[in-house]
């Protein structure tokens, strides 16, 4: 059912404790925790407690949740002091844009020159 763990899901396993992660910061609706493999020198996932594939079916199925993920994402970087200098929030949707785990997330990367188009 949408919105339920998968037992199949790393971030589900992560809500639930169940395997580790560097979090930095949870609320009741949101986990956020360091990237295991950072492309910056902050790189913070941020991840609803629910799961849902991506962030457009949670954006539709739960949009205040969908908001709480965004407004962590700003108060990550505040925590981390790169709200000053500037910071990227990246929601990859597909196999084809980067996603590698089926539950929404989003990037929140700083601390360097983040040029666009990135690469």
């Amino acid at each position: 059912m949408a919105g339920e763990p998968q037992a199949d899901c790393l971030f589900c396993k992560i809500v639930a404790g169940d395997v580790p992660a560097t979090v930095v910061r949870e609320t009741e609706t949101t986990v956020a925790f360091r990237d295991i493999h950072p492309q910056a020198p902050t790189h913070v996932l941020v991840i609803p407690r629910v799961h849902y594939p991506d962030a457009a079916a949670l954006a539709v199925a739960e949009p205040g949740i969908a908001a709480d993920v965004l407004r962590e994402a700003g108060e990550i970087a505040a925590q981390e002091k790169i709200d000053g200098t500037g910071y990227r929030v990246i929601f990859n949707t597909g196999a084809g844009a980067g996603q590698t785990v089926f539950h929404a997330h989003a990037h929140v990367l700083g601390g360097r020159g983040l040029n666009w188009p990135p690469g």
